[in-house]
């Protein structure tokens, strides 16, 4: 799709990953509709889209949001890790998906984008998780901290069933932990808070769950609707397998952030390793190194 002069619809887009997916839209001359809860909040990021109200809740208002647009990237949803309870999770990220496309289906918009997360597949030691590897499922027995991964799997699935009935193209994305400027809730937040201690902390070392930027992320999407490729199609967008949190610290401390004077290292072995083979060959995906992001963060900060 030529996104040149197209109305592209984005769900959540106040927030982290929406900000940058309108900036990469924008990019390309798209006309942007932000679909948000509060367009007071979305005019003061100052970015270029036209904000129109709606609730994940609200199915009429989602179709009202979505008239006359081209595509839609379904982004909005909570994230959570074991700070949700398991209703509160499928009642935004299930249900909230479920009304997205219906909304689709009533406006006639047949082309989507959404942001699932890699924590969608079913857990396997060792394992080197492709995208067709198996997604949990609903009859999955998970504990509290899985509450949210098992509600994206399911709001995946219903997707894809929804786009499957109604003629809806659908690509998805399942990043890895997202980091980029106005986290509230991801490993950005995680780490400002780490570093914000003056004088000691202590911090994991040898843990290695790959951070994807927010950015890149966002580029990665938008070329999911520019790309013929995608069609049908789901992507890892996941960050080097080889990175860990404690290089990730490094980073941020060469960047310019403020961090500790002492830094006390706590051995936590763990890692997950995620596929982008398909991300690399289909859409030219490729993850900055976390200096180069976290440079370009802030100096977007102090800009």
């Amino acid at each position: 799709m030529e996104l040149s002069g197209r109305a592209i619809a984005v769900t959540g887009a106040s927030g982290m990953v929406g900000r940058y997916l309108v900036r990469a839209l924008a990019g390309r001359g798209a006309r942007v509709v932000a679909v948000v809860r509060s367009p007071q909040k979305m005019a003061r990021t100052g970015l270029p889209a036209e904000a129109r109200r709606a609730d994940l809740a609200d199915v009429d208002a989602l179709t009202a949001a979505f008239d006359g647009c081209d595509a839609v990237f379904s982004n909005a949803g909570v994230v959570s890790i074991g700070g949700q309870s398991r209703e509160a999770l499928m009642r935004s990220n299930l249900e909230g998906t479920r009304n997205v496309f219906e909304a689709m289906r009533r406006a006639g918009v047949r082309r989507a984008v959404m942001t699932s997360s890699v924590t969608v597949y079913e857990p396997q030691r060792g394992h080197v998780y492709a995208e067709d590897a198996p997604l949990l499922s609903e009859s999955a027995r998970v504990s509290r901290p899985l509450y949210y991964a098992l509600s994206k799997a399911l709001a995946e699935r219903e997707a894809r069933r929804l786009s499957d009935a109604n003629g809806i193209d659908l690509s998805v994305a399942r990043p890895s932990g997202i980091y980029g400027l106005h986290d509230r809730s991801g490993f950005t937040m995680w780490l400002h808070r780490f570093a914000a201690v003056p004088l000691v902390t202590v911090f994991p070392t040898h843990l290695y769950m790959p951070n994807v930027y927010a950015g890149d992320l966002a580029e990665a999407m938008v070329r999911m609707l520019e790309r013929p490729a995608a069609s049908g199609r789901a992507y890892n967008i996941s960050g080097d397998r080889d990175v860990s949190f404690w290089s990730m610290l490094q980073a941020y401390r060469r960047a310019g952030w403020p961090a500790p004077r002492l830094v006390v290292p706590i051995p936590v072995p763990f890692r997950r390793v995620y596929a982008t083979d398909r991300a690399r060959d289909d859409l030219g995906f490729e993850n900055r190194p976390p200096l180069d992001a976290f440079t370009e963060m802030r100096a977007q900060r102090v800009g």
